[in-house]
């Protein structure tokens, strides 16, 4: 891949300051002082937190908004295959990728003013969305928590137009806490007082006990979801429920039931941010929604052209026990509708529960093939990750890459045999080696 200007000027920063997480705000606020306070100067924000589903809800948003004809910036992260990826512009008729020239120019002048004190790289890139969307205008902006809530480095916004807490679950325990309502307490930390929060479905009471206290706390309004608003399926459409009453809308584009939840998160959020959400716009949104790599079929590309001939090939970067359950379940409803045999092509990082993670597809897996992750220092090696596999009662093997996997199905797959239904999973790292080997990286 082609090294842009924006490339080089993250890799000198990558050099000059930590890598990871250090999680305070003393400095990204010392370092937006000198930028001019950016972040004082953004339209209303819908800042969203949580374990899973975060990413979902922010693309759920944008579609929204968009539909109704909103300029609407996005911030993201981590990206999948180019570093401009975190930063969606917003304009008219849908907002775009930052430009390269945009883009390594901020970060240039983001670095100039920061002057080499010590800082993290994601602190200086968090800092570069903020002066993107002040110096673009735009009608809102939606910005996902990278990590955490409370220190994480996007929580500078004084008071955003609305505060979202998706489900929350077990990781990033090193930072966050090993009990899930240390996690939420952390999550809890991006609410402002008075200000709107919409809280996600949860699995956990204690979790949703934790999120309306501290709302209650704060005097902030609550709408939490299967008390406030909810979202189900009926007769193959997406019902959204309300105080204001019901819309019938088409089944989202992104499949799985979770999406129906993060779907309905996002209609809450927007409408409490005070946008209007006319129907035609809903309905546009739940059929245009775009989140690249999470149960991403791809239907074209260099690897897929190796799978056997006729198959599904899937990806999505879920990582954790409760992503791989949502996984697993979106999954179980495409067996429904057309059964295949499930093979999957794994990589995982250390610092994820790999084990539990594999546990939520016992029972639907026929096979797991596990590859090694080239694109993280922190790679699980691909044998030691199909013991893991094992470990959760999964037949698995070790294979150097997802090509060779693939190669391997085609070479053994007995043409009477119905076309399997491939999932490359475990890692957004794996997803970004994939989308971009594939030819077909986010746009």
């Amino acid at each position: 891949m082609m090294t842009t200007r924006a490339d080089r000027e993250i890799a000198r920063l990558m050099t000059l300051h930590p890598k990871g997480f250090d999680l305070s705000l003393g400095r990204i606020r010392r370092l937006l002082e000198r930028l001019g306070n950016p972040q004082d100067r953004l339209p209303p924000v819908i800042h969203i937190a949580g374990t899973n589903g975060k990413g979902s809800a922010a693309a759920f948003s944008r579609a929204l908004l968009e539909a109704g004809g909103l300029r609407t910036h996005v911030h993201t992260s981590p990206h999948l295959v180019a570093w401009n990826e975190r930063y969606r512009i917003g304009a008219e008729g849908g907002g775009r990728f930052v430009s390269d020239d945009v883009f390594a120019d901020a970060i240039a002048r983001v670095a100039a003013a920061n002057a080499g004190e010590t800082i993290t790289v994601f602190e200086i890139l968090t800092a570069v969305s903020f002066v993107l969307f002040a110096e673009h205008p735009a009608d809102a902006a939606v910005i996902e928590v990278g990590l955490g809530g409370r220190f994480d480095a996007t929580n500078v916004v004084k008071r955003p137009a609305v505060a979202v807490i998706m489900p929350i679950s077990l990781d990033h325990q090193a930072y966050l806490g090993d009990r899930v309502e240390l996690i939420a307490a952390e999550k809890a930390g991006i609410m402002k007082p008075g200000v709107p929060v919409v809280i996600g479905q949860q699995d956990s009471d204690l979790v949703r006990e934790v999120l309306i206290e501290t709302a209650d706390r704060l005097e902030c309004p609550v709408l939490t979801y299967g008390q406030d608003f909810l979202g189900f399926s009926e007769n193959g459409r997406f019902i959204y429920q309300d105080d204001d009453g019901l819309m019938d809308l088409p089944l989202p584009r992104l499949p799985g039931r979770h999406q129906l939840a993060n779907a309905a998160a996002a209609i809450a959020a927007v409408k409490a941010a005070g946008f209007a959400i006319g129907h035609p716009a809903a309905e546009r949104a739940m059929t245009s929604v775009e989140w690249p790599g999470r149960m991403q079929r791809l239907a074209y590309g260099r690897l897929v052209d190796l799978a056997p001939d006729g198959s599904e090939l899937w990806v999505d970067g879920g990582h954790n026990p409760g992503a791989g359950v949502a996984v697993a379940e979106a999954l179980a409803e495409q067996e429904e509708r057309f059964p295949r045999p499930l093979f999957l092509i794994c990589g995982m990082i250390s610092t994820k529960d790999q084990t539990n993670y594999f546990r939520a597809f016992d029972g639907m897996a026929r096979h797991v093939f596990t590859v090694p992750v080239n694109s993280s220092e922190a790679g699980v090696p691909n044998a030691e990750l199909a013991a893991r596999a094992a470990e959760a009662g999964l037949s698995a093997e070790p294979v150097n890459s997802v090509a060779d996997a693939l190669m391997l199905l085609a070479d053994t797959w007995e043409d009477t045999e119905t076309p399997p239904r491939i999932l490359i999973c475990g890692s957004l790292y794996l997803v970004g080696e994939v989308l971009a080997e594939n030819g077909t990286p986010p746009a």
